[in-house]
């Protein structure tokens, strides 16, 4: 008991610590940047133990060449085609038949401009262009031989022997078992000779996760891949040469990462935006790649690089005038659990993508179903976006309540605790040269007084999962990208309102710091030593320091959760304890008080 407040600072400063480690910098919203040279980063370490992505041709028999010849797509001109719903535009390229990028519609890139956000932008190889495979590559050129409003469909012959056909099919909008923003993609092969096609790995290519600017501290950008129930993410630190933490950890720098199947599907991410393929049959591996796409910084910059992703198939042998097919699904669009998790579309657990993590992950999932539901309940139709402020309090309020019951029982017990300590300092020095009866003596007044001797941590320690999985919700929820909410213009980002000297000025951590202040005056203590007060007495300011620049969502919930604790606090405080000790108090002390010595 005596380490009880040691124990919650502890676990406060480590909470503000992880959150200063991960919170995104505060950096104004840009426009993605200008594609650099489509050539994947030169610095050639592969991961130990980790095969190299195939880079021969198509291996076959003698009577069909080794390497497939195609005409290169730098001889035929560049021809882009579109399909598009409400929510997104998909711009094809016949280099490769892929996907150059992907426009999406209800997400701007600039707050306040109309022009949407563009996946792929800025990249290493176009969507679902074959890679690491001469003869069939984004070089590739591809002739386009039907287009519909849903569908279009690209063909290409390889030397006579391969015909490779590519069709995409997208949504026209919102249905039972479709989303808008998910492609369906086929590519067959079909063998035009007469003789078996021998089995040979391919590579499509994911697409490219780059930053926002060149002040994007890329936390965010990764891969990820499901594989036997289980999900991987390689981020672009992966890749970076590292001294480790205290020399744990060290690892050189890796021209790329070849991460072992089978994949059931494979994604490429940064904060807010995904692009996740799911094959009908797994793939064999994902192969991650670091690519540096802000040319204006040096090569030394690690915020110069994003990464891209490609999933590695095994193609089987195709007996002559016989044909294999890859089909696909192809999701391009935003971070949006609520989304992800329809498992009438979604049915490999694609929603794993958000990265909420293991140990917090089901506070994330039940604050971001709430949240998005409180949003529902508010929201308008013109501007819905206004609306997920109130969301976030009507979320921190709805958890409050839920768990009002056990913290008003755990802070009546911290108040008998505080009443019972005069009690207390008599027992430990009568036993104070026997432990164990001093223990033994502490629980006989606990029973007799019907007090909790751990029940006073638990008002402080409730709110940290919800904390936590808060924090890790803000990471990866695409909603709350641009939302404003009073002074401030962005809920992703700190509510900075000016500069004083190049410092910003940040309203809600100000707020949250003052109330945790006033929390502490009026949450009884007991049992604390000088020591452990002078670290509650630091507390608040020690965790509005690490809580400065965390996104402004995240301050608000702590915030309003701050603002109900001390109105419940007080409420608490003013009322009657029915086994209040202290009318009888006198009486105990005289029965635990020694007897002095006769002289």
């Amino acid at each position: 008991m005596d380490k009880k407040n040691t124990v919650i600072g502890v676990l406060l400063l480590a909470a503000a610590f992880v959150a200063m480690q991960f919170a995104p910098k505060s950096t104004s919203p840009v426009s993605p940047a200008t594609p650099a040279a489509t050539t994947p980063a030169t610095a050639a370490v592969s991961t130990p133990g980790a095969t190299a992505p195939s880079t021969g041709g198509i291996t076959a028999p003698a009577a069909v060449p080794s390497t497939l010849v195609a005409t290169p797509a730098a001889e035929v001109p560049a021809t882009i085609t579109t399909l598009a719903n409400d929510f997104i535009e998909v711009r094809f390229t016949n280099s490769g038949g892929a996907i150059r990028d992907v426009a999406l519609k209800k997400y701007p890139a600039v707050q306040g401009k109309p022009d949407p956000f563009v996946l792929n932008q800025a990249h290493a190889e176009p969507m679902l262009a074959f890679v690491d495979l001469p003869g069939l590559s984004r070089d590739t050129a591809f002739e386009l031989i039907s287009q519909t409003a849903t569908e279009i469909v690209y063909r290409a012959v390889l030397d006579g022997a391969i015909e490779v056909t590519r069709r995409y099919v997208l949504p026209p909008n919102e249905g039972k078992n479709t989303d808008p923003y998910q492609l369906r993609h086929e590519t067959t092969l079909r063998n035009l000779s007469d003789k078996p096609f021998r089995a040979f790995p391919a590579s499509l290519s994911l697409g490219t996760a780059a930053p926002a600017n060149a002040n994007d501290n890329g936390l965010q950008i990764a891969t990820g891949y499901a594989h036997s129930g289980d999900f991987t993410f390689v981020k672009r630190a992966d890749l970076e040469a590292s001294s480790g933490f205290l020399g744990m950890g060290k690892h050189p720098e890796h021209a790329f990462i070849q991460s072992p199947g089978p994949v059931t599907w494979g994604a490429v991410k940064n904060r807010f935006f995904a692009a996740i393929l799911t094959p009908d049959a797994p793939a064999s591996s994902l192969i991650t790649r670091r690519v540096k796409l802000l040319t204006e910084l040096p090569d030394s910059m690690p915020t110069a690089y994003g990464i891209s992703g490609a999933t590695k198939f095994e193609i089987p042998s195709i007996a002559p005038q016989a044909e294999t097919k890859l089909g696909m699904n192809f999701y391009v669009g935003p971070k949006e659990y609520s989304r992800l998790a329809k498992t009438a579309v979604f049915k490999a657990d694609e929603d794993k993508v958000m990265d909420f993590g293991s140990v917090f992950g089901f506070f994330a999932q039940l604050l971001n179903i709430t949240m998005t539901w409180m949003h529902n309940l508010v929201a308008s139709d013109n501007a819905s976006r206004l609306h997920w402020g109130v969301a976030i309090i009507l979320t921190t309020l709805a958890l409050k309540l839920l768990t009002l019951p056990l913290t008003l029982q755990a802070s009546k017990s911290m108040k008998r605790m505080q009443k019972l300590a005069p009690e207390m300092k008599i027992i430990r020095e009568k036993f104070k040269d026997n432990p164990q009866k001093q223990q033994a003596a502490m629980m006989d007044l606990y029973k007799q007084h019907k007090v909790n001797p751990l029940g006073g941590c638990i008002p402080m320690l409730i709110p940290m999962p919800f904390f936590f999985g808060f924090f890790t919700m803000l990471q990866s929820t695409a909603e709350l990208r641009f939302a404003p909410f009073l002074w401030a213009p962005n809920l992703s980002m700190p509510d900075t309102v000016g500069h004083v000297l190049g410092f910003p000025i940040n309203i809600l951590p100000l707020i949250l710091g003052a109330t945790m202040i006033i929390q502490m005056q009026l949450t009884p203590t007991v049992n604390m030593d000088k020591a452990q007060a002078t670290m509650m007495k630091f507390m608040p300011v020690i965790f509005m320091i690490f809580c400065y620049n965390f996104d402004c969502a995240l301050s608000l919930y702590s915030t309003v959760n701050g603002l109900f604790t001390i109105a419940q606090q007080i409420y608490i405080n003013r009322m009657k304890d029915d086994g209040d000790p202290t009318p009888a108090i006198n009486d105990r002390l005289k029965n635990v008080t020694p007897k002095k010595k006769k002289a």
